[in-house]
């Protein structure tokens, strides 16, 4: 069994006894039901043919008190079930949530850089929300439908063998054929469903991200009528499902109705025959009334349980991924303290691409240097980048830090000696202070104020409320280079040995981007940096530049020549 049906498993097991209890008080509600009917029906029975002078004797209380009974167990169990149901589906809801999280994670950005962010958020709302109700609304349900009638069928049976094969062929018609019927196909529609629903959600979510851009272009009324064919193919979809159910509940319906017309013609026989009591034949009669009205739901469970599964494959594509990065099984520790890092002999290809990313790249990096990786897009400089955060590991030559090869070490332990900067680096919705901690969790204020001072940040972090002013969504209320700076000083805050910088600059403005570069050589406090670029750099901030050439690096340039030539 894979590792991600070993964690869904995990979490089922977990919630083992609030499922079970959920299905227990789901069939005691069943059977009260039933039972209430049944009981009802032959107490009126009974109590019609006495007073009609038809039947000479009448128990009056046993009947009205287990009336009085099963009410109150009906309402109890009705009760308990829904609370303990509701509370069984929101921990597996937040269990699912942290378990896809958990497995999604380590897949970013390797694997998961590739998809669109609405869609990830499609599989972590919509998808899992399904996923959640397999146990409590599909899989429960038909199991207590089944226990409920493999005791209707029992006491039917026991009480008139041929009403207990009746009913018996009834639950087979009910049950398993109409549901059958109604689902050829459905695995697949509900498959088309997901996708589309997935599709309408990241097209509503780019949208929003990208109403300003939409705008400016003037291509809101294309992207809408886009979002309006994602609909309306949902809307297609649904209706098709609801046509589907509503087939399988006229299906259901004419089954019911020649159930019924047999059952009564079975017990009415036996009752004029003599075979058997005329109350005892009206109690099954309604007993089967209940049965059949409570087998009504077995249509929308087996739908439950067939968008449950389509959803959860969903769920696998992106959590069964495996990791790209495995750690060994006994970790090698670190050097402590600053050391050289070297890339000998690196070889990397992407999978699946027919040329190697990087061949035969070598490079040394020693404690305090500052270098730069220059090169056009594509030459394969973020990918070098990737194999020093190892993120991927290579396919040959080796990437290590103080002699020790990083795939013999913890890849949390190799990260907590990088802060890493990725090009675009987010702004998170909440405070300075929070969006800070994230590079060091037990900083302090006084940390917090000293880094904002060396990226010249201190001032516009007092004149928005401080440390604990709100920043917005992605940083809102700050401008391109200030959102940029504040990253810049999360990344400056983490206690690392090694600063990795993809494309720092990147959409700044020529004066922005400057200012920001000049800050950064006083702000690295003598530790080492990996500085990714393709724009020039102010002198004094780097001692080497490498030019990265169709996966490989090109001879240095001389010593002293700090700026990259324009055009790179």
């Amino acid at each position: 069994m894979n590792a991600p049906r070993d964690g869904l498993l995990r979490i089922v097991l977990a919630h083992r006894w609030r499922v079970l209890a959920t299905v227990v008080l789901l069939l005691a509600t069943m059977l009260a039901g039933v039972g209430l009917l049944a009981v009802s029906g032959g107490f009126l029975t009974a109590a019609a043919l006495a007073v009609g002078g038809i039947a000479g004797g009448f128990n009056l209380f046993m009947p009205s008190a287990g009336i009085r009974g099963l009410t109150a167990a009906r309402i109890v169990s009705r009760y308990g079930e829904k609370l303990v149901g509701h509370d069984a589906t929101l921990r597996i809801a937040r269990d699912l949530r942290l378990w896809f999280v958990r497995r999604a994670l380590p897949l970013a950005p390797a694997r998961l850089g590739a998809l669109r962010t609405g869609d990830l958020v499609a599989r972590l709302v919509s998808d899992i929300e399904a996923v959640d109700g397999l146990l409590v609304r599909a899989l429960g349900p038909l199991v207590a439908l089944m226990a409920m009638g493999v005791a209707a069928i029992g006491v039917a049976a026991l009480l008139h063998p041929p009403a207990g094969g009746l009913l018996a062929a009834l639950a087979f018609v009910v049950g398993v054929a109409v549901p059958l019927v109604v689902a050829l196909g459905r695995q697949r529609q509900e498959h088309r469903r997901a996708g589309i629903r997935g599709r309408l959600r990241t097209l509503a979510y780019e949208g929003l991200e990208g109403a300003g851009d939409l705008a400016a272009l003037d291509a809101g009324g294309l992207w809408a009528a886009r979002v309006q064919a994602e609909a309306g193919a949902l809307a297609d979809a649904d209706a098709r499902r609801r046509r589907r159910l509503t087939a399988g509940q006229a299906l259901h319906a004419l089954a019911v109705a020649a159930g019924l017309v047999g059952m009564l013609w079975v017990v009415a026989g036996a009752a004029h025959a003599g075979t058997l009591a005329p109350a005892t034949a009206a109690a099954l009669f309604f007993l089967t009334v209940a049965v059949l009205e409570i087998w009504a739901g077995v249509g929308a469970a087996w739908q439950a349980l067939q968008a449950g599964l389509a959803s959860l494959q969903r769920v696998r594509a992106i959590a069964g991924q495996p990791v790209p990065v495995q750690d060994p099984d006994v970790p090698q520790a670190l050097p402590a303290g600053p050391q050289p890092l070297r890339v000998e002999n690196l070889r990397f290809a992407w999978p699946g691409a027919e040329r190697p990313a990087l061949d035969g790249v070598d490079l040394e990096l020693r404690p305090g240097e500052r270098i730069a990786l220059c090169g056009d897009s594509g030459s394969g400089k973020s990918t070098l980048s990737a194999l020093l955060l190892r993120l991927w590991d290579p396919a040959a030559g080796r990437v290590s830090y103080g002699g020790v090869d990083l795939r013999d070490v913890a890849q949390a332990d190799w990260h907590a000696r990088i802060a890493w900067l990725p090009q675009n680096a987010p702004v998170f919705a909440g405070s300075v202070r929070e969006n800070l901690a994230l590079g060091d969790p037990a900083a302090d204020a006084e940390a917090m104020w000293a880094v904002l001072r060396r990226v010249r940040l201190d001032a516009t972090v007092e004149a928005i409320g401080g440390l604990d002013a709100w920043v917005g969504e992605n940083g809102a209320t700050l401008s391109g280079g200030q959102g940029r700076r504040l990253a810049l000083a999360r990344a400056l805050l983490k206690p690392a040995e090694l600063m990795v910088l993809d494309e720092p600059t990147e959409g700044l403005d020529h004066p922005t981007a400057d200012a920001l570069l000049r800050d950064l050589a006083q702000a690295l406090d003598g530790r080492s940096l990996v500085l990714i670029t393709h724009g020039r750099l102010p002198p004094g901030l780097v001692q080497r530049v490498h030019r990265v050439e169709e996966g490989r690096l090109a001879a240095a340039p001389a010593p002293g020549e700090d700026a990259l030539p324009d055009g790179t």
